[in-house]
């Protein structure tokens, strides 16, 4: 999520997120020699449709804080995958 952070994603992290998607999308990390122009492409057209979607986004909720949400999202992936501090038996 990028969304309504203070301070605001930065235009790296705007481009990694379309870097995931990219990846996501046409199902590999690297393209091949043939298929490079056409997927950096689809990364510089979705960074662009991001920042815009981001700078037009408007909300009454106050910025999110980026360290909470780090904090958060590793109790998340604590609970998720069952990882718990270090407990030797």
């Amino acid at each position: 999520m990028l969304h309504n952070f203070e301070p605001p994603a930065t235009d790296d992290e705007i481009e990694a997120a379309a870097i995931q998607y990219v990846r996501k999308v046409s199902g590999t990390t690297r393209p091949s020699a043939a298929n490079e122009e056409a997927f950096d492409e689809a990364i510089r057209a979705v960074t662009a449709a991001t920042r815009t979607l981001l700078d037009s986004l408007m909300t009454k909720a106050p910025p999110r804080d980026r360290e909470v949400e780090a904090a958060k999202a590793k109790a998340r992936a604590a609970e998720r995958y069952g990882l718990r501090g270090s407990a030797s038996a």
